[in-house]
């Protein structure tokens, strides 16, 4: 569940904790609670692109990297996407290799840049320097801020799902993080931790992701551009100038993209009822081994998945503790003004 399902829920689960227990980065997400989604998603996943265009329709499918033979739309035939940034075409592949493990730090890198990849325990420490840098470099502020702890969130997420970090032991149908299992993950979460639990409003919670701005803070914790500040200083390689304005040119199209998206993804994941059972979407149910939504909330509840979900929001919690700890520019912050309850209200929808 690592795509934009998943890297918000957590955030979301991290983001209530860190205000109730009135911890100061609660504040950040409190005030800048779209940009701290956003950064959750988008603030990593620079691969948010379309693989192909539809023959038939001319418009923009599939998610960038991943093969897609025929159009999702019609059946018909596609061709590539390309994005042509100052009259050289870019693939989505050719994208995530420039850009990938910058914005994932720990892992993701490719070729002799794999040297570069940042040691888990390092990345509260890196985390604060960018800190530090940003409101140096581009003004005081908090948005930016609450953007970078939404991308951290997506870090830590990942490396636990993946387990590249160890610290989740979850078996859910026939493995932690595989093909067939995504499925029941995100489908339990939209709905029995989101929607049931939560009374999340998906398509505000997808519309904050995409509607957020681009932060300038991106660009300098993926180093690109030139060695600046603390950072540059305690990581002085792989600093990348030439790419500033393909990277700048990426982020935008990553939130028009994810604005095409959000209405699909809606659909695809969408329950209907009949003889008194919730069904989901056939496709899904077909990748999850011919499973029903009845019986994939079945097998999430035997792998104590709700429980793992938890556990990822609170390690992400803890790194946001330690960050605070090392950062001086962000003792200023303040705690949340209002309750959970209260500042979430914006983004919930009547349950079903």
């Amino acid at each position: 569940m690592s795509g934009v399902v998943g890297h918000t829920l957590y955030a979301i689960l991290a983001g209530r904790k860190a205000i109730e227990r009135r911890m100061p980065v609660g504040g950040l997400i409190h005030r800048h609670f779209g940009s701290f989604l956003s950064g959750a998603y988008l603030g990593s996943d620079i691969q948010t692109l379309p693989e192909a265009v539809c023959v038939d329709t001319g418009k923009s499918v599939g998610y960038g990297t991943v093969a897609l033979p025929r159009s999702p739309i019609t059946g018909g035939p596609v061709v590539p996407w390309k994005l042509v940034h100052q009259g050289v075409e870019y693939r989505p592949r050719e994208i995530a290799d420039l850009f990938y493990g910058r914005s994932h730090l720990i892992f993701g890198w490719r070729g002799d840049e794999k040297q570069h990849a940042l040691p888990w325990d390092h990345l509260h420490d890196y985390a604060a320097v960018v800190c530090e840098d940003v409101i140096q470099r581009y003004g005081k502020g908090e948005r930016k801020l609450a953007y970078i702890f939404g991308w951290l969130a997506h870090i830590v997420g990942d490396c636990l799902i993946k387990s590249i970090q160890p610290g989740i032991d979850m078996h859910l149908l026939d493995g932690k993080y595989t093909k067939a299992n995504r499925p029941i993950q995100d489908l339990v979460s939209v709905h029995e931790i989101g929607v049931k639990e939560l009374g999340l409003d998906w398509k505000r919670v997808l519309g904050s992701v995409s509607g957020a701005p681009v932060e300038l803070s991106q660009i300098h914790y993926m180093r690109i551009g030139q060695p600046y500040g603390l950072l540059g200083q305690m990581h002085p390689y792989v600093w990348d100038p030439r790419t500033e304005g393909l990277l700048r040119e990426v982020l935008k199209q990553n939130r028009v993209y994810q604005k095409v998206r959000n209405p699909r993804l809606l659909e695809k994941y969408k329950l209907t009822r009949s003889n008194g059972e919730w069904n989901c979407n056939f496709s899904l149910s077909e990748i999850a081994n011919h499973l029903s939504y009845s019986q994939m909330v079945k097998v999430a509840e035997q792998a104590n998945f709700r429980s793992h979900v938890d556990a990822i929001a609170e390690i992400i919690c803890e790194l946001f503790e330690q960050v605070f700890q090392l950062s001086t520019s962000l003792v200023s912050v303040r705690p949340a003004e209002y309750e959970w309850k209260r500042m979430i209200r914006r983004w919930l929808v009547a349950r079903r």
